[in-house]
């Protein structure tokens, strides 16, 4: 009875020579797919928008604050080395802030509460599920 419970090792010797040359290509595919639509491009510009409308674009090869109005109150936007990031929030649970620094193109962050949003641009527009 307990020989029953064991479950069997697994053993490769009942996979077939077609059953490797898929495993082989799903992996090439994979790593080819990875590198070429996966984006590592730092951004140059970033766009700050305020509800729906865009509010202003800001190189990032600056150094500078930003404090923008909006629905609740005060934002303030930290422009510092290439990189950004909400430094201030009025809203409650602070996670626009908690996001940290942005510096890759397509990176976003987004205070809902406040209704102002980021978002990095750079030469190319990253690949995301809305492009296809």
């Amino acid at each position: 009875m307990l020989s029953l419970l064991r479950s069997p090792k697994p053993t490769f010797k009942h996979m077939l020579i077609g059953d490797w040359l898929t495993i082989i290509f799903s992996v090439m595919l994979t790593v080819y797919l990875f590198q070429t639509l996966w984006s590592h491009e730092h951004a140059s510009k970033v766009q700050i928008r305020i509800g729906d409308k865009v509010y202003a674009a800001y190189d990032l090869n600056q150094q500078r604050d930003i404090k923008v109005h909006g629905a609740i109150g005060d934002a303030v936007i930290h422009i510092s080395q290439g990189k950004v990031r909400f430094s201030k929030s009025p809203c409650h649970n602070q996670y626009c802030v908690h996001q940290g620094w942005l510096t890759r193109s397509g990176q976003a962050a987004i205070c809902l509460p406040n209704q102002i949003s980021l978002e990095l641009i750079g030469e190319q527009k990253p690949y995301d599920s809305l492009n296809y």
